[in-house]
């Protein structure tokens, strides 16, 4: 059987110099093209709608009061933002491990990865829910009002059930991204975030439930969206790939939560980079118009995001299912067209900004001081996104070949011993302000692009693949052989 696997291996690789060798440039990249599409399209749909969930429900909460909406907006961005952002670090493993599963034609894998997954992600939820129990504490050591602390645990009690459907919803995505099914993310994410609005109205304006009423209202949307993907999954529409519940799954616990750790590390420390320029701005002149300033900026960062995250998140697919199948030199030319597609699609947007310069703060605010300060900031705001086309991309590639563990270790250099302490120097002791913090924490992302830049070009993608083939294989024949014991 290793003799025949190694042969039709050899086989694949001839077939794929011909077909190489065979096609012009242009009809590959377009082909290649089509298959990234497929998966980002609908990834970028399912991100810009799963996006709108809290800025909905946060509209409807700031006719409720000033009050209320700190405490909301406190308990999404820092509670909600850190454990969501860890348990979608750590979905990023089982889609690293489906895309290589799915490309070897081990599809049956694919379930019983996600129930694997399931177990990790669940036992770790379980471990983080003292962040939302001890949510009163926690805030007013970052030195929040006591008031707003209090109200803050309430509405981190409410974000408990929110929290458990981050568990199926990211893995869920990542299940059916593999397959290139994640069309049916993008319909039911659609589908939650209009269950948001008419409840938010519902519970909200007509009938006055406050500030329960809209967490109520959020919580419905996930759970909505999560439970759509749970019955398309399950109930016959991925007949292949899942073959119902298996005790296999607990086989090789170890081994993923390493990987799904790393993962979830790897993307946290992505997340909160920037959102560190916010805390190091408190001992700046005109604090206020800062901060007021800097939300604009990043929230057009995180829309724009969608983009370039939707792409990494096709890219680890694509290379994960070409590696799979046997086929390095196709993962090769998968990583050109998104480098490239996302590279362009940055500097259109890089184009945008600058044009509009002068206007993107009137769309959120009426104060010419915070105006004055998103124009010169629009600068650093324009390089960054396009900066983060490229990036992502390569994270995508990295995820694609199983190097977690590596991402998170250059994150923490590149970011936190490079970017932050160089921000720092800049905004503080040669007293640029806030572009200076901005300026270092650019350097920081621009010695981790090129990092990862080094890493992928170091790569041997044939001998990765044979790796890969091999870990498929042994996961296989493990629970083949499992299925075969005699009771």
């Amino acid at each position: 059987m290793e003799e025949e696997g190694s042969i039709s291996r050899a086989l694949m690789d001839g077939e794929e110099t011909e077909q190489i060798a065979s096609s012009d440039f242009f009809t590959r990249f377009c082909i290649e093209s089509k298959s990234l599409w497929k998966i980002a399209g609908a990834g970028i749909c399912s991100r810009l709608a799963t996006l709108g969930f809290p800025v909905i429900t946060q509209a409807f909460v700031g006719h409720i009061g000033d009050f209320e909406l700190a405490a909301f907006s406190i308990v999404i961005t820092v509670v909600v933002g850190f454990t969501s952002g860890l348990l979608i670090g750590m979905g990023i493993a089982l889609g690293t491990l489906c895309g290589q599963a799915y490309g070897a034609h081990r599809e049956h894998m694919l379930g019983i990865y996600m129930q694997c997954s399931w177990i990790v992600l669940i036992g770790f939820a379980v471990t983080i829910l003292p962040i939302y129990v001890f949510t009163t504490p926690l805030l007013k050591l970052l030195g929040q009002p006591d008031d707003i602390a209090d109200l803050s645990a309430k509405v981190s009690l409410w974000c408990i059930p929110m929290h458990f459907s981050f568990v199926f919803y990211y893995t869920l995505n990542r299940f059916l991204q593999s397959q290139s099914k994640n069309f049916i993310a993008a319909w039911s994410s659609t589908l939650g975030a209009f269950f948001n609005i008419i409840l938010c109205w519902l519970l909200i304006s007509k009938w006055s439930m406050g500030l329960y009423g809209a967490l109520i209202s959020l919580n419905i949307a996930w759970w909505t969206t999560m439970i759509i993907q749970y019955v398309y999954v399950t109930c016959g529409w991925c007949p292949d790939t899942w073959k119902g519940y298996s005790k296999e799954a607990f086989v090789d616990i170890w081994p993923f939560l390493k990987l799904s750790t790393a993962s979830g590390v790897m993307l946290c420390l992505e997340i909160w980079y920037y959102r560190v320029l916010v805390l190091m701005t408190g001992n700046l002149k005109d604090v206020e118009v800062v901060v007021d300033s800097l939300p604009i900026c990043l929230n057009i960062k995180s829309w724009e995001m969608a983009i370039p995250l939707a792409f990494l998140a096709s890219t680890s697919v694509r290379v994960g299912n070409e590696l799979g199948a046997g086929k390095p030199k196709r993962a090769k030319f998968s990583v050109i067209v998104s480098t490239i597609t996302s590279a362009t699609i940055g500097l259109a947007l890089l184009t945008l900004i600058l044009a509009l310069q002068s206007e993107l703060a009137k769309i959120f605010t009426d104060s010419v001081a915070v105006q004055n300060v998103v124009y010169k900031l629009a600068i650093l705001l324009a390089f960054t996104i396009m900066l983060n086309s490229i990036q992502p991309v390569l994270i995508g590639v990295t995820v694609g070949l199983e190097r977690q563990v590596i991402v998170a270790y250059i994150n923490i250099v590149c970011y936190y011993m490079i970017g932050v302490p160089f921000g720092f120097l800049l905004g503080n002791v040669f007293h640029l302000g806030v572009k200076g913090i901005w300026l270092g924490m650019i350097c920081g992302t621009g010695v981790q692009t090129f990092a990862l830049m080094f890493i992928v070009w170091r790569t041997d993608w044939h001998m990765k693949a044979k790796t890969i083939a091999s870990n498929v294989d042994r996961w296989s024949s493990t629970k083949v052989s499992e299925g075969n014991e005699e009771p």
